[in-house]
């Protein structure tokens, strides 16, 4: 999501922060009554602890799952995780919500004012230099980005919770009247909540993604259950900590620590009324099909960028480029998977450009680093199949990365660009396997001619995920044929088009998908954690002199 597209002042706020922080570090941990970690302290010799809470109590269980360090492999968090015989009050929590929600429009309405409230006082702590670096710096222990990457996500968090401050809760449930056919009559809309929900949602984005969905979620009413995986959970656990001192009642939301069995198992015997779910496009059909559809999915996406025919900007293009593909070590479900260049972009230096920005990335400062979900094997194995398709080579990469102590669980590439013939893409044999999503710094990369525009259209129109995409032009004519033609719910056109970055102040979301969920706006909110309800109020006069009519 947001990270790489920041104005000046913005970079020089994190560097301000940054410097801030290491000059008065001993003060600032100190200040911070929610936490109950130091981020920069947490190691093998000083493990940190990451419990469940439930019906308003911080619990722990009877196993301890071990996390390795992401850059040096030693265990470095112990996770409680609840098993299969410790669900009970996990579920016992979701069946004590009502369907109807904590709140509603006629019911405790003085509950979206709280969360104004709890909202403001959020918004005002993490705006603070000492907490935005406490959750940065732990954001970077538990999924290594750089700081300005990881700052960022704390950034845009803290201006959404700036955007729902005050009266702007209760404005997401606005209603709407409309006359009825005689006196007395008129019908209302009004945003219900669906009571019991839960929420599940993946590493690469720890703060942002769940405490986004997990607000709104509450804004609108429901009771949630939120999971986060474990690899990165102590995240949203000190958030969670933080929102309680803001004045959260503890009973409000219940997180969980779990493996997927039980997680499963967990949502089968609770059966909330909404599930939104984060992550790959496995586990979100498997969840849709357990759930009988009551799902939102925000899942994979092999994210496409188009370069115009019109060649300008050159540097900056590829900049934008390398930030697509690379940044967070290509770890972002936005992240740039294919390239289409125009012919006109083949004749350019663009290539050229793009290999030397990927060549500046060094673990020193995690501009790139470990890979969570995908192997060093797994990605060059996937390198290798590609390199057997006609007319493909390696345009840069395609090693491991040197001298370090990233655990084999993991997985430590350098930047990563195969380039494909576009004819070779679109044969049956070879299209899944271009198409498929390496959670990594990888990409393809294959040339068009301007005769082959509806070549590029049938091979978008074969993608199954539609998350993010880019045209990069400012062509009128070649984007309308492009945006026309195809599907992406968050798509970016003009030279400064990108696949990744996206704020707080616009939709974030797949499309083409009834269960697709957005993130981060007011229209998002609405979609995901309510449904309308209408209620007509016919309270008339009756006619004088009615009589009993004849039977219909």
């Amino acid at each position: 999501m947001y990270g790489s597209f920041v104005s000046r002042n913005l970079r020089n706020k994190a560097a301000s922060i940054y410097w801030f922080s290491n000059s008065n570090l001993s003060r600032c941990v100190h200040s911070l009554p929610f936490a109950t970690v130091k981020a920069e302290e947490v190691s093998a010799s000083q493990p940190a602890e990451v419990l469940n809470l439930v019906q308003g109590k911080w619990t722990s269980s009877s196993t301890w799952n071990t996390i390795p360090d992401p850059l040096n492999g030693e265990s470095f968090i112990k996770v409680a995780e609840v098993n299969q015989n410790e669900i009970k009050p996990f579920v016992d929590s979701l069946a004590q919500c009502p369907k109807h929600g904590l709140h509603n429009p006629f019911k405790a309405p003085e509950r979206y004012l709280m969360l104004g409230d709890v909202t403001t006082k959020a918004a005002q702590k993490l705006a603070l230099p000492e907490v935005s670096d406490f959750f940065a710096k732990l954001i970077q222990r538990v999924s290594p980005k750089s700081y300005q990457q990881a700052f960022m996500e704390v950034f845009v968090t803290q201006k959404f919770l700036e955007n729902f401050c005050g009266d702007q809760v209760r404005f997401l449930a606005r209603s709407f009247g409309v006359p009825g056919n005689h006196l007395g009559q008129q019908s209302h809309g009004f945003r219900w909540p669906y009571g019991p929900v839960a929420i599940i949602t993946p590493f690469n984005f720890p703060l942002e993604i769940p405490l986004l969905q997990l607000m709104g979620a509450l804004y609108m009413g429901n009771k949630p259950l939120l999971k986060v995986d474990s690899k990165v959970a102590i995240v949203m656990e000190q958030m969670l900590r933080l929102l309680h001192d803001c004045g959260l009642p503890a009973e409000d939301v219940d997180f969980i620590n779990s493996d997927g069995v039980t997680m499963n198992r967990v949502l089968m015997e609770g059966k909330p009324r909404m599930t939104l779910f984060t992550g790959s496009s496995r586990v979100a059909e498997k969840l849709a099909l357990d759930l009988g559809g009551r799902i939102r999915l925000e899942d994979a996406g092999f994210d496409w960028k188009i370069l115009g025919p019109d060649v300008q900007e050159e540097n900056y293009v590829a900049w934008v480029c390398d930030q697509d593909a690379y940044a967070c070590s290509g770890q972002k479900c936005s992240a740039q998977s294919i390239l289409f260049m125009h012919e006109n972009w083949g004749k350019s230096s663009v290539l050229e450009k793009l290999s030397g920005l990927a060549a500046r990335r060094k673990l020193e400062d995690l501009t790139i680093g470990p890979v969570l979900t995908v192997t060093t094997e797994a990605m060059l194995d996937h390198l290798n199949k590609l390199l057997k398709i006609k007319g493909s080579k390696l345009l840069f990469g395609g090693e491991p990365l040197q001298n370090h102590s990233i655990p084999a669980v993991y997985g430590a590439i350098k930047p990563t660009a195969v380039f494909v013939p576009l004819e070779e893409i679109l044969k049956d044999v070879n299209y899944d396997l271009v198409t498929k999503e390496i959670f990594g710094p990888f990409q393809v990369v294959t040339e068009y001619k301007q005769n082959e525009v509806p070549l590029i259209l049938k091979a978008l129109e074969r993608m199954h995920a539609h998350l993010t995409a880019a045209v990069v032009s400012n062509d009128p004519l070649f984007i309308q044929n492009i945006i026309g033609n195809s599907v992406n719910g968050t798509t970016y056109v003009g030279l400064r088009a990108r696949t990744t970055g996206a704020p707080q102040n616009h939709w974030f979301g797949p499309a083409g998908d009834p269960r697709g969920a957005g993130i981060g706006t007011p229209e998002a909110i609405r979609l995901v954690w309510s449904c309308h309800r209408e209620v007509i109020y016919d309270n008339g006069p009756v006619p004088q002199n009615w009589s009993t009519p004849q039977p219909t």
